[in-house]
This record gives C-alpha cells, sequence and structure tokens, in this order.
C-alpha cells in the first residue's frame, strides 16, 4: 500500500468518513433538532470510518425518507434523519444500530434548493452546503458581498420557504490559497507560484504520481520541489473550475518511490491507509506549510464555492462538490491534506475564507472524488479509490465508495447543481482560469517556505526520490 518515496520528506493523503445518507420517515415526535434513541436495538458506538458504511447503507435503504445524517462524535453514533411518519423506517434506523431524527427536509428537497441558489444567486463571494444537523441549506456570504448583492442573495434565500436555508456573513473573502506543507514551485505568466502536495498516488498507467489542487494545475504546467530547481513533474490532469478543484501530477521519472504518509511536522507522520468521504460532525486535521497541523470538524456536504474570479473582471469560478469546514487555513495551504487521525484520506485543501487567528470557513476537494475522476489509487495499487472505509452520501456501502459505486464519487450523484454545463467547461483547465494572484512572486518568497520541507533531494538503492514530504498546500493569493 505504500510507495516508497523520499527518506525524509513524505507524502501524505487524506480521508474523511462518509457523508450525508439516504431518508426515512419516523413514527416519532416531531422535532426538528431532536434526537429519539432506538427502542428495538441499542445504538452503535461507531468509529467515524465505520460510521461512514452504516450511513452508506442506510442511505440505499431508505430512498425518498432520507433526510441526511451525520456523525456524533461526542457518542460516537450516526445521527439519521427522517421524514414522516413511517414506523418501517424508523425501525430500519434502529436495527442498523443508527438513531432516528425527525425532520421536516427531506436531502432531496435540500438538493432542490441548492439548485435554486445556483441559477438565480450565483454572485462572486457566496456558498452554500448541505447541513444535516440543521436540516437545511447553510449559505455563506464573503466580506465582498453588499448592497444589490447581498439583497438578491437574501431575497432568493428568502424565496426557498421557511426553514429551507440560513444566511450568514463570513469575515474576509473567498479566495485559493497557493503554498504548501511540502512545497511544489513553478513558474507562469512570469511570476512564481508556490502550492502544496497532498497525497501521493499510483497513476491508472501505473506511473508514480500525487494529487493537489486543480487551480495548482491550471496555473503551471510543470513543477519542481525547489524554488528554483528543474521540473520533477508535469501535471497529467487538472479541473477547476467546475466540477471540483484537483489536479493529477506525474513524476517526471518513472522510478521515483513514493510513501503514503501524511507529514504532520517535528518528525512525526501519520501513515495513511484509505480513503474515505466525509461525514458531517467528523472530526479532521490539516496540515499545511504556512499554519501547520490544525485540527476542527466537517460542517457542511456537496459545498458550492463561487471564488471572485481574478481574470474576468466581475465574473466568477464556481466550484461544486466541495466539503465544508471549520478549520483555519492561510495562503501557502493550497493543495494539502485533510486527514483523520486514524489514517483516512479526507480532502485536498481548496480555498475559504479568514484566518487561523479570526477562524473562517476552509472548502476541501473529497479525494475519492479526486481518485474517482482521475483513475488514480492510494498507495501501491488496486481500484481506483480502493481501501476506502466509506461510500459517498448517496452511494452504496462497502469498502469503498470509488471502487464500489462510482456514482458515490460523481459529483451529480449527490449535487444536481453540479451536471450544469459550466461544471465541464474544458477552458476549466485553461492556465487563464486561474488566480492571478497565485502568480504573484511573493508567494514563492522563501521565508514562506517551512525549513522542514527543504530540499532534502537525494537518491538511494537506485530509486529516484525528490525530496518532497507530503501534506499540505493551498494555491492562492499570498497576503
Amino acid at each position: 500500500m505504500s510507495h516508497k518515496r523520499i527518506p525524509k520528506r513524505k507524502a501524505a493523503i487524506a480521508v474523511g468518513g462518509v457523508a450525508a445518507l439516504g431518508a426515512a420517515a419516523l413514527l416519532l415526535p416531531h422535532a426538528n433538532a431532536s434526537q429519539t434513541d432506538a427502542k428495538g436495538a441499542a445504538p452503535k458506538t461507531l468509529k467515524s470510518a465505520d460510521a461512514s458504511n452504516l450511513a452508506s447503507l442506510l442511505a440505499s435503504q431508505l430512498g425518498d425518507a432520507f433526510g441526511g445524517a451525520y456523525w456524533d462524535a461526542s457518542k460516537q453514533q450516526v445521527i439519521v434523519n427522517v421524514v414522516g411518519n413511517n414506523s418501517n423506517v424508523v425501525n430500519t434506523v434502529e436495527k442498523a444500530g443508527a438513531v432516528p431524527r425527525s425532520v421536516n427536509n427531506s436531502l432531496s428537497a435540500l438538493k432542490t434548493a441548492a439548485k435554486t441558489l445556483k441559477s438565480d444567486a450565483t454572485i462572486p463571494g457566496t456558498a452554500w452546503s448541505i447541513d444535516p444537523k440543521t436540516n437545511q441549506v447553510q449559505v455563506t456570504a464573503d466580506s465582498t458581498v453588499t448592497g444589490a448583492k447581498w439583497a438578491k442573495l437574501t431575497s432568493t434565500v428568502d424565496s426557498l420557504g421557511s426553514g429551507v436555508a440560513t444566511v450568514k456573513k463570513s469575515a474576509g473573502a473567498f479566495k485559493t490559497f497557493v503554498s504548501g506543507g511540502d512545497a511544489i514551485f513553478a513558474q507562469a505568466n512570469g511570476g512564481g507560484v508556490r502550492c502544496s502536495l497532498g497525497f501521493n498516488v499510483t497513476a491508472s498507467d501505473g506511473a508514480p504520481a500525487f494529487l493537489t489542487a486543480g487551480h495548482c494545475g491550471v496555473a503551471a504546467k510543470q513543477w519542481s520541489d525547489s524554488q528554483n530547481g528543474q521540473p520533477i513533474a508535469t501535471v497529467d490532469q487538472a479541473t477547476f473550475p467546475g466540477a471540483g478543484d484537483f489536479s493529477l501530477v506525474k513524476y517526471d521519472d518513472p522510478a521515483t518511490k513514493t510513501v503514503s504518509e501524511v507529514n504532520e511536522g517535528n518528525g512525526k507522520t501519520v501513515q495513511i491507509t484509505q480513503a474515505a468521504d466525509a461525514t458531517v460532525g467528523q472530526q479532521v486535521l490539516r496540515m499545511g506549510s504556512t499554519t501547520g497541523l490544525h485540527d476542527g470538524s466537517v460542517t457542511g456536504l456537496d459545498a458550492t464555492v463561487n471564488f471572485q474570479s481574478e481574470t474576468v473582471p466581475g465574473g466568477v469560478d464556481t466550484v461544486t462538490g466541495l466539503i465544508q469546514t471549520n478549520v483555519c487555513a492561510e495562503a501557502g495551504d493550497s493543495g494539502g491534506s485533510l486527514f483523520t487521525a486514524d489514517g483516512s484520506a479526507i480532502g485536498l485543501t481548496s480555498g475559504g475564507s479568514g484566518d487561523c487567528t479570526a477562524g473562517g470557513e476552509t472548502f476541501f476537494q473529497p479525494v475519492t472524488a479526486a481518485l474517482q475522476a482521475t483513475g488514480a489509487t492510494l498507495g501501491a495499487g488496486g481500484a481506483a479509490g480502493a481501501g476506502a472505509a466509506g461510500a459517498g452520501a448517496a452511494g452504496a456501502g462497502g469498502a469503498s465508495a470509488a471502487a464500489t459505486d462510482p456514482a458515490a464519487t460523481d459529483p451529480a450523484a449527490t449535487d444536481p447543481a453540479a451536471t450544469d454545463p459550466a461544471a465541464t467547461d474544458p477552458a476549466a483547465t485553461d492556465p487563464a482560469a486561474t488566480d492571478p494572484a497565485a502568480t504573484d512572486p511573493a508567494a514563492t518568497d522563501p521565508a514562506a517556505t517551512d525549513p522542514a520541507a527543504g530540499g532534502q533531494s537525494g537518491t538511494g538503492s537506485g530509486q529516484s526520490s525528490t525530496g518532497m514530504n507530503a501534506g499540505s498546500g493551498l494555491v492562492t493569493s499570498t497576503p
């Protein structure tokens, strides 16, 4: 499962638990935020990865009665939202070991609301995701959304009906981040670009490669492991904007060996053993070259983010299918790892607002979806996404969502808005679509580079090694 890669610098992979579940009507007192313990079987105490599997299984069984699901970290239980008063649905949830909760909105209704927001309120500086804890669509507007734009956003939210969506303001402006934990460098548009290596993988043709943010991949084609070094890797696939934010970058030397680890800093690493979908409420870790190791939890799924376009005045770069969290991040963390303490790869840092002093929202590309789309695998081989502990929000159960049900990682399977033609626009891979701020020479300031990520490049046992560590990175403008 491991790619032996660089002795001292390790590659990182991040995983998370499975997301929203199917639906079911309950024979429960109708209380939007209340939880009801199972009357038959006692609720199971599960690890987050196992909770993902259970959530996926119930999602496939409950159908239209499903209103989403989330992980109660304090009780280590899966909470399943159900619509209606069908005793059979309640029994199904309870017998599976989950806790049923009666809600007003079905998952399909919330997805329809998200689709309306996409068609009527795609405004730069806005984002939304489905939050099963509140059973609503959570809409966020950054500091640039004012005046007529704010009025349009709030009127659209109001038009969805009472209790369907809420809107809040966020400090700062949504942006992608450039730099990383184990930094990678490129030259583009006359300036330097710095991102971070996310996870080492094996491409579908068996070539050694790594995943990073898509906006890094559209910014530059060739990447180095040192600021002024020769390129060691070339972008094979890149998606941004549109249905995700991910790139597959192949090492130029086919003899390059990699390891499946996340470098936490201070000589500590986490062995990555699987890729999994995120679950709301799940505890996660993020590693970045700028801010180091930070933790938090997943707050929303199937997020749509409308980044202000840096290439088209007044334009917007919309990205769908992301994970929303309350983990902080800053410039220089793009492309880096979102993972769990027990070794699951969850996501790649995309962008967000705020910083690690004031806080904010940060969005991540799901690793399972990136693996499925690129055909790559974590570790030494197997089907794309093999070894994942959970399945996607609407995916089938089993060891891996990506390995057992392609739809589990298809953005269209979890967010109708993801099927918008704009999400598959070939222009998404045009370097011109990237944030010009990403090419700011300041992004490659040597002082911004973590000494721990420094150039320990070398070879061993006849195997090529680049000296790059795994574990963090955002592509975004440098403050």
